[in-house]
């Protein structure tokens, strides 16, 4: 974990499936207020995948001496993690992603696409 990353992150956080095949990585407080926000939104079917996709899966991390986290065999499997990863930061959160993937990710993304998002969701 970058040394910027570990100071924002604090002792204890949280590790769980992200969106787009990746893992998030919330400091507490924001685990707290992800988990504020998910409780009122009441346990129709689409609230209980919602809940059921980030809390089944979460756990509880620590870093160890190095600044590493010890991340278990089902959240490895699904982010595709190997040796080589990449860690990003989301304001409120991080991701770590298998970096091939990244790459392939980000280079998808271009100016346009992105000025049109920012048209889409009204920024």
């Amino acid at each position: 974990m970058p040394a910027k990353l570990r100071e924002e992150l604090g002792e204890h956080f949280t590790v769980t499936k992200g969106l787009d095949g990746c893992l998030s990585v919330y400091p507490e407080a924001e685990w707290k207020r992800l988990e504020d926000k998910i409780r009122t939104l009441g346990n129709g079917e689409k609230a209980r995948r919602v809940k059921r996709y980030y809390f089944a899966n979460a756990f509880d991390a620590q870093l160890d001496a190095q600044g590493r986290i010890l991340i278990p065999a089902n959240l490895r499997t699904f982010a595709e993690l190997q040796k080589d990863v990449t860690v990003i930061g989301q304001l409120d959160h991080a991701e770590i992603w298998n970096s091939d993937k990244w790459r392939a990710y980000n280079d998808e993304i271009d100016a346009e696409v992105v000025a049109a998002d920012v048209e889409d969701i009204d920024f």
